[in-house]
């Protein structure tokens, strides 16, 4: 390990510079960096890489998973809830039964347990790779939302439909009400485990005498305790660090300082930029192994890229009828419910279902198969499942991944309507939020304008529209009183994304932002 240890530290360089020339291309990075990994492990005299599941799903997948429940929307969430949980739910069931069947009809060999498993395996999307392309093509605010709350849920149902499907595989019985009661377990349980101990770390954070650098150190400890407590208990490890993770985002300003939010988001970007980058980059690294694992199993190299050419084409139909299919389902139910929009049209369906790509979670739980059952038998076409997978992780990357961003544009979105613009959204904050301010002042500290000319220059400023930085000393009275008037623009931003769907949460955050720089700002004054 230790003479390896400067390859490794060179492919964190390489990760860098893959981004820097995504970023220029503008394409989306996990492509650049699985085929870069692909090259690389061609090169002779490097050292082989082994990855081990295990430190996938509990090194990388915690954090990954707790960033982007931090990141998410829950207002966004909920108005999506219908379309967000169909997909995660039951187009990821029925994307690995038609897996299953094909499977099970064209690859000698496979049983419908094995073709389960292997549709468990592949039937979860990556968000990662969608974002990476979204922030180069503006889409409408739906549209990330749907795909981000989707890939929040997705990677729980397929890993639940995995575990069963190995089950069967290697045991040879399968018991609906058993798996039925398994399954109730992991999503309440998990998601229940999720909340508690996100519950109890919020507690720590408020009651304990914390500091930023401490408050940090926990929030990287949190989703960790999260997966782990749940997975301990045969629950879902990934619905509790996303129900956990969804719970500690809405109440951040509730139990962690401005201080603590700045720089958590530092760290916290620096830590998944990098974890990205290692994840895909090492898809492509494992590609040797898999292709030895496919040999000892006597099939053709040929045969196995056309078997995963096929699992691929499955997945890209099945995703695209669900999508139309939910603009069918959507009509008919508007008839009886209301639901978020009545009419999708035609446009979002199509990208909805060409963003489809496959990545790290479908590789972690291919590996993770046991390379031997119970009886000490050779677990059947691991390393064929193994490798349809990467084939399918590719392909998608490339297929889908590289022509998206061509597909956006050539589709040329409409403007839904579900928010304000941002322009209209940020004067309409600003002027109710200084109204606030003014009213607020008026009520409670009217008294000190006489004798203070900070708070003068502030009120002016609120009246205004305008900021003149003061050159004066600012006393701490003063700043007692500029820190509860920002504490009072935060509940009212608070008050404001709860209370109006017209608003855009994402401008909300942007104002929070500000007022957590504005208060850090007024510590160093």
């Amino acid at each position: 390990m230790i003479e390896h240890f400067p390859f490794y530290l060179s492919l964190i360089v390489v990760i860098v510079l893959l981004i820097m020339l995504a970023d220029k291309l503008k394409v989306a990075y996990p492509v650049l960096l699985v085929v870069t990994g692909l090259l690389i492990s061609l090169l002779p005299g490097l050292p082989k890489i082994h990855i081990e599941p295990e430190l996938i799903f509990i090194i990388f997948l915690p954090p990954l998973l707790y960033d982007a429940a931090f990141a998410m929307s829950w207002k966004e969430l909920w108005r999506w809830r219908r379309i967000v949980t169909s997909f995660a739910f039951i187009v990821v069931f029925f994307t690995a039964l038609s897996v299953a069947f094909v499977a099970d009809w064209f690859i000698p060999g496979f049983s419908l347990a094995l073709g389960f498993l292997l549709g468990g395996i592949v039937s979860p999307p990556d968000a990662i790779s969608a974002s990476a392309i979204l922030k180069f093509v503006k889409v409408p605010r739906r549209m990330s939302s749907i795909l981000e709350g989707e890939s929040l849920l997705n990677d729980a149902s397929s890993l639940i439909i995995f575990r069963f499907a190995l089950i069967a595989a290697t045991t040879g019985r399968f018991v609906w009400q058993e798996a039925a009661l398994s399954f109730g377990w992991m999503v309440i349980g998990g998601a229940a485990i999720g909340v508690l101990v996100g519950w109890l770390f919020m507690k720590a954070h408020k009651y304990l005498p914390t500091d930023a650098n401490m408050d940090i150190a926990l929030t990287l400890v949190t989703p960790y305790v999260m997966y782990i407590a749940a997975e301990e208990v045969h629950s879902s490890g990934v619905l509790a660090v996303v129900s956990g993770g969804l719970l500690m985002s809405s109440r951040r300003h509730y139990f962690l300082s401005s201080s603590s939010r700045l720089r958590g988001v530092n760290v916290w970007q620096s830590l998944v930029f990098l974890l990205n980058g290692w994840v895909f980059l090492l898809i492509g690294l494992d590609l040797p192994e898999i292709n030895e694992g496919l040999k000892k199993e006597g099939t053709a190299l040929s045969v196995a890229i056309g078997y995963g050419l096929l699992i691929t084409f499955v997945l890209i139909i099945v995703r695209t009828l669900a999508s139309y299919g939910a603009v069918v389902v959507t009509q008919i139910a508007g008839r009886f419910i209301e639901v978020a929009d009545r009419n999708p049209g035609w446009k979002a369906p199509l990208l909805l279902s060409w963003s489809g790509m496959r990545g790290v979670v479908s590789l972690a739980a291919a590996l993770s198969i046991p390379i031997e059952m119970s009886a000490g038998v050779p677990f059947p076409h691991r390393n064929l499942i193994l490798f349809i997978t990467f084939v399918v992780i590719l392909v998608t990357l490339l297929l889908q991944g590289l022509t998206l961003p061509w597909l956006i544009k050539k589709v040329d979105l409409p403007d839904f309507h579900d928010y304000l613009p941002e322009e209209e959204t940020e004067r309409l904050l600003k002027k109710g939020m200084h109204e606030h301010t003014l009213q607020y002042f008026n009520t409670n500290y009217k008294r000190h304008l006489v004798s203070n000319s900070i708070l003068r220059q502030k009120v002016a400023f609120w009246e205004q529209k305008s900021n003149p930085e003061p050159d004066e000393y600012i006393s701490e009275e003063t700043k007692k009183i500029y820190l509860d008037i920002l504490e009072q623009q935060r509940v009212w931003l608070r008050n404001q994304n709860k209370t109006d769907n017209k608003i855009d949460e994402e401008i909300i955050r942007k104002f929070l932002y500000g007022i957590d720089l504005e208060e850090e700002k007024l510590k160093y004054t």
